[in-house]
């Protein structure tokens, strides 16, 4: 268990993140300043950074967790269950859990290129590090590509979700219907994956539908 020092570091840590999104979702990210987010908080623009390395970092302060939890459903997969499923159950779990809030998240992010760019770079680290992650589970040899590639496809998949969610979001379809759809869209991409591609689109060859 962490102690009463780093329990109150990270109190802090969250309760700045949490005001500093409050005010990006009021006004937008780039018209709130890290100075702005330091006064409401009542701390300095020095205090905010030896919490937080860059702006952004405040807007997703949980990009840590997201990293781990993927790499964890990797180590603590059941007996039976290959990689791409048991991510497939923790990222139906995460969706379950997801809050209301999310809308407004999805909101920010679109309306901020710096975010959306920030975005696809956590995307990028997730990979990184479940790559790496599979590949000690695996036992994987050092120069064996598989870990990246089933990684690779793993998040392009959710990457590709998450983009549907936001469009949704931007159509202003319900909170309930943005979870139904990328829900559907999750398990056929995870059927896709589970089948291959080799004969997808070949000549002479029907096509499977992945219509619902």
């Amino acid at each position: 268990m962490p102690g009463l020092r780093e329990r109150k570091k990270a109190q802090t840590r969250q309760a700045i993140s949490d005001l500093a999104t409050r005010m990006f979702a009021d006004r937008g990210f780039d018209a709130v300043t890290v100075a702005e987010v330091a006064a409401a908080a009542k701390v300095s623009v020095a205090t905010i950074f030896n919490y937080f390395e860059t702006k952004e970092d405040l807007f997703f302060d949980r990009e840590g967790e997201i990293v781990e939890a993927h790499c964890r459903a990797v180590r603590e997969r059941r007996r039976g269950e290959s990689i791409p499923e048991a991510l497939h159950r923790a990222f139906g779990a995460a969706l379950d859990a997801m809050p209301l809030e999310y809308l407004f998240f999805v909101r920010t992010i679109d309306a901020s290129p710096t975010l959306h760019a920030r975005a696809r770079a956590s995307h990028d680290k997730t990979e990184a590090a479940l790559a790496a992650a599979i590949a000690v589970e695996t036992g994987a040899a050092k120069r064996d590509p598989t870990p990246r590639v089933v990684a690779a496809m793993v998040t392009a998949i959710e990457w590709l979700l998450v983009e549907d969610a936001r469009a949704a979001v931007m159509r202003g379809e319900s909170f309930a219907a943005v979870k139904r759809r990328v829900r559907r869209t999750s398990t056929q991409a995870l059927a896709v994956l589970d089948s291959g591609v080799r004969d997808y689109g070949r000549q002479g060859v029907s096509p499977r539908s992945g219509r619902s």
